[in-house]
């Protein structure tokens, strides 16, 4: 099926170091293929098969409208006047609709835009962005169109996804002299750019969209038990608050963060909570530099929120431009691999695969699995750190973000979602 073939893409150079397969299918990131000291890498978790990402759900994948949980049931929404009624539709138990109901973004085939079919809610000064090459194709741009009344959401959303590979400038030249000796350095080997738009045909409805992507950065070094679990990797958000929640896991309000929660870069695995991390954390400035919304009349030829996400980017940061300072840092001293990420987005879920089996689902034959679905060998927990970048759990209900911050959309705005992640590489054991 067309919806499970994987688009590769790559940096536009004759030997990129950096490689990712999306299936339109959920705009999943299948694979995120890292090459770097004579060994190539997969970063994320999931099975071999593309198919089977409709059964091994939000691995990879896009969400529904909602991101996590919001309670089942009807709900007044009201931004700037607009007013709507919706029903959240169960699916996780009777009191909680997760990811926006029980058939999400992630089960449907998106439509890949082919040269010739411009998106309708990028601009032509943001699609200059984007680097053309003769050795490869380095974007793609997905589109979806959710009905009114999906999963008890109002009003039609068409939704636009760009996903772009970025090279490293300056640093691609710097990373080859490895083979010549220069080590103890870390290089940049290069950026994944993925941007969520949308936007709604009448009155007002509920938006948080995310990526459900799971890393792990030594899992391709099929070292056994160890190189499965993340717990060795170190962790760096700058979050001071965790989201207080009730026994399903639905929103209560902020709190101050206890010392396990806290990841000022450590290791994953040191002075964890039982059973492990599965948290929303509220990065410390929640004002991010580039906005959430914007007017849908601004969007026109000359509209241009892209020019510093999908800029270059090099060991200073220097062309880091307007971009907001990286939020989540997460790295590994066995694969030498770190990732770097900022967004736009107020917060990020860690969560650690608690509560999977191994029985359930299937490993890549890259991370020593067989490749079988329910052959016994999946992913364990602590198998992935998963870092879904959105804004607060259910902020449509919380006052305080009235007319604010509340992930609540009309028909007169345009919802912008950018998550950048650089990915760069020192050679293990070197400090």
């Amino acid at each position: 099926m067309a919806d499970s073939k994987p688009i590769l893409l790559s940096s536009p150079t004759l030997t990129p170091s950096l490689a990712v397969e999306v299936l339109p299918q959920g705009v999943t990131f299948h694979r995120i293929l890292v090459k770097a000291h004579g060994r190539t890498h997969d970063i994320v978790i999931g099975p071999d098969e593309p198919e089977e990402h409709k059964t091994q759900r939000y691995v990879g994948t896009i969400i529904g409208r909602y991101a996590n949980r919001v309670p089942a049931g009807k709900h007044i929404v009201e931004r700037k006047g607009v007013k709507a009624e919706f029903e959240a539709q169960a699916n996780e138990n009777p009191r909680v609709s997760l990811h926006g109901g029980p058939v999400g973004f992630d089960l449907l085939p998106w439509k890949v835009l082919s040269a010739e079919e411009k998106p309708s809610l990028f601009s032509r000064a943001e699609i200059a962005h984007l680097p053309r090459s003769d050795f490869g194709t380095s974007f793609a741009f997905f589109q979806f169109e959710s009905p009114d009344g999906d999963q008890g959401y109002p009003g039609k959303l068409l939704v636009e996804a760009l996903v772009a590979v970025v090279e490293p400038g300056e640093q691609e030249r710097k990373y080859s002299k490895l083979s010549e000796g220069a080590v103890g350095e870390e290089y940049h080997l290069g950026s994944i750019v993925y941007v969520y738009r949308a936007r709604v045909d009448e009155g007002v409805t509920p938006i948080n969209l995310t990526n459900h992507w799971g890393f792990n950065l030594d899992a391709s070094l099929k070292e056994g038990e160890q190189s499965l679990s993340v717990k060795d990797h170190t962790l760096l958000m700058k979050a001071n608050r965790i989201a207080d929640r009730d026994a399903d896991n639905l929103y209560i309000g902020p709190m101050a963060a206890p010392t396990e929660h806290v990841h000022n870069g450590k290791r994953i695995g040191e002075d964890h909570p039982e059973p492990g991390y599965n948290d929303f954390y509220l990065f410390e400035d929640e004002t991010r530099s580039i906005p959430k919304q914007v007017p849908l009349s601004s969007l026109n030829d000359n509209f241009d929120l892209l020019a510093d996400v999908l800029r270059p980017s090099n060991n200073s940061d220097a062309s880091r431009g307007a971009r907001s300072d990286p939020v989540v840092e997460l790295a590994s001293e066995n694969s030498g691999i770190k990732l770097v990420f900022d967004t736009n987005q107020s917060g990020a879920m860690l969560y650690c695969n608690i509560g999977a089996s191994p029985a359930k689902g299937a490993r890549k034959k890259i991370h020593g699995g067989s490749g079988i679905k329910d052959h016994g060998d999946a992913y364990p927990e602590w198998a992935a750190a998963f870092l879904e970048f959105h804004e607060p759990l259910a902020a449509f209900l919380d006052s305080a973000k009235k007319d604010k911050d509340d992930t609540l959309l009309t028909s007169d705005e345009l919802y912008h979602n950018y998550v950048r992640l650089d990915v760069r590489f020192k050679e293990p054991g070197r400090k």
